[in-house]
C-alpha cells in the first residue's frame, strides 16, 4: 500500500512539475588551436596556444517563459560566460556576466529590461560571415584608442549594457525596431556623477525572405557634471552603421558600413570609419566564410588604414557539434617607416596581442 502511494505522490509530483516547469538549461563548449605571427617586427616568434572561445563564447545559461494570460508572456534569461580551457569565469568574474534579463512580450511588442546586447553588436555579427569571432572577426579593425576603452570593453564597438530597457516593435511585414535606453554606461550614478553615463541607441531592421537590412545607431554622452565616462569629462561618443545581407541560394552576400566619433575634453576628436564584405557559401554540412574589412582612424592625427583578409571553414558534425577553422592578415598602414595602425587579430574572447596574422582549428558543442 506504501509502495502505491508513493508511485502515486511521484507520478502527481512529476506531472505537476511538468505541466509547471519550462526552465530549460543550455550552454556550449568552444575549445580550439591558435598560431599568431607577428609582421611588422621582425624576430618576434609565433604564438601558440590552446584556448577557449575562439569562435563564440563559452556558456551556461538558465531561460523560462510563462504565459500570463491576454496574449502576453513572462520570460528571463541568465547566461554566465567561461573559459572551457581554465573553467574561469568571463566578463570580470561576472555570474551571469554575458546576459542577465527579465522581459514581457505579447502583441505590444517586447519589453526586456537588465543586462542586454547592443542592438548594434547583434545586427553587426549577423552581418560578419564571421558572427564575430575567430581570427576573422569584423572587431579586429574596429579598434579603439586607450582613451576609449574601459575594463576591455571598447567603446566605440560597444557589446553589451547594464541597467538597460531595450523595446522591440512587432514586426510590420519584416520591419520593426529596436531601442535600448541605459544610464549605467561603465559607472552607476551617484551624488557626484550625476547624468553622465546614459546610453541611447536604436536599429530599424527589415528582415523579409532572404533579405536582411539595418541601421544602427549608438551614444553614450556624459553631461560633464561627474566622473564622466571612463573619467572623460562632457564626452560623447556616437556609433552608426549600416549594412545588410541578401541570401541568393546558393551564396550570402553581405556589407556594412560603419561611422564612430568622440569627442572630450582632453582628447582630440577621434573618428573611425570602417566597411566590410563578406560571403557565406554553404554547401551541405560544409560552409565557407570569406571577408575582407578596412578601417581608417584618426586620433587628431591621420593614423592611415588597417586591412584584413580573412578566409574560413565550418563543418556540421552533428546538430550539436562543429568544427571550424579560419586565417586571416591584417596589413596595418605605416608612414615614414613607423606603423602608426596597429589592429591585431583576436577572435571571440582572446585580444590579438599585437599579432597581425593567425590561424585556428577548433570544435564547439551545444547543449
Amino acid at each position: 500500500m506504501r509502495k502505491k502511494i508513493l508511485a502515486l505522490a511521484l507520478t502527481a509530483a512529476s506531472c505537476t512539475a511538468s505541466a509547471q516547469s519550462n526552465l530549460v538549461v543550455y550552454g556550449l563548449i568552444d575549445v580550439g588551436f591558435s598560431r599568431r605571427g607577428d609582421n611588422i617586427a621582425s624576430g618576434v616568434s609565433p604564438k601558440n596556444s590552446i584556448d577557449d572561445s575562439l569562435s563564440t563564447g563559452s556558456r551556461i545559461g538558465f531561460k523560462g517563459a510563462e504565459h500570463l494570460g491576454g496574449g502576453v508572456k513572462a520570460f528571463f534569461t541568465l547566461e554566465s560566460g567561461f573559459a572551457a580551457d581554465t573553467g574561469q569565469q568571463r566578463q570580470s568574474g561576472r555570474l551571469f556576466g554575458r546576459q542577465a534579463f527579465f522581459g514581457l512580450t505579447g502583441n505590444f511588442g517586447t519589453v526586456t529590461v537588465g543586462r542586454v546586447h547592443t542592438p548594434r553588436y547583434l545586427f553587426l555579427t549577423a552581418i560578419d560571415p564571421f558572427r564575430g569571432g575567430r581570427v576573422g572577426s569584423y572587431r579586429n579593425a574596429i579598434s579603439a584608442p586607450s582613451a576609449l576603452t574601459a575594463g576591455g570593453e571598447n567603446l566605440l564597438d560597444p557589446i553589451r549594457l547594464d541597467n538597460a530597457i531595450a523595446y522591440t516593435s512587432p514586426a510590420f511585414s519584416g520591419f520593426n525596431i529596436t531601442t535600448v535606453y541605459s544610464a549605467n554606461a561603465l559607472l552607476e550614478e551617484h551624488e557626484g556623477n550625476k547624468h553622465d553615463n546614459t546610453v541611447f541607441a536604436f536599429l530599424p531592421r527589415y528582415v523579409h525572405g532572404p533579405l536582411d537590412l539595418g541601421v544602427s545607431y549608438h551614444q553614450i554622452r556624459d553631461s560633464g557634471k561627474g566622473a564622466g565616462v571612463n573619467g572623460l569629462v562632457r564626452a560623447k561618443i556616437t556609433n552608426g552603421a549600416v549594412g545588410g545581407a541578401y541570401d541568393f541560394g546558393a551564396f550570402t552576400l553581405s556589407a556594412f558600413h560603419d561611422y564612430s566619433k568622440a569627442t572630450a575634453e582632453g582628447i582630440r576628436k577621434i573618428t573611425l570609419k570602417a566597411w566590410l564584405v563578406g560571403l557565406h557559401v554553404p554547401f551541405g554540412n560544409h560552409a565557407v566564410q570569406i571577408s575582407y574589412l578596412q578601417s581608417h582612424l584618426n586620433d587628431g592625427h591621420d593614423l592611415g588604414k588597417a586591412k584584413q583578409w580573412a578566409a574560413g571553414y565550418t563543418y556540421a558534425i552533428s546538430k550539436r557539434a562543429e568544427f571550424y577553422a579560419a586565417s586571416a592578415n591584417i596589413k596595418n598602414a605605416k608612414k615614414n617607416g613607423v606603423y602608426t595602425r596597429k589592429a591585431s587579430v583576436g577572435d571571440a574572447f582572446n585580444p590579438g596581442g599585437g599579432y597581425q596574422r593567425g590561424v585556428q582549428f577548433g570544435l564547439k558543442y551545444s547543449f
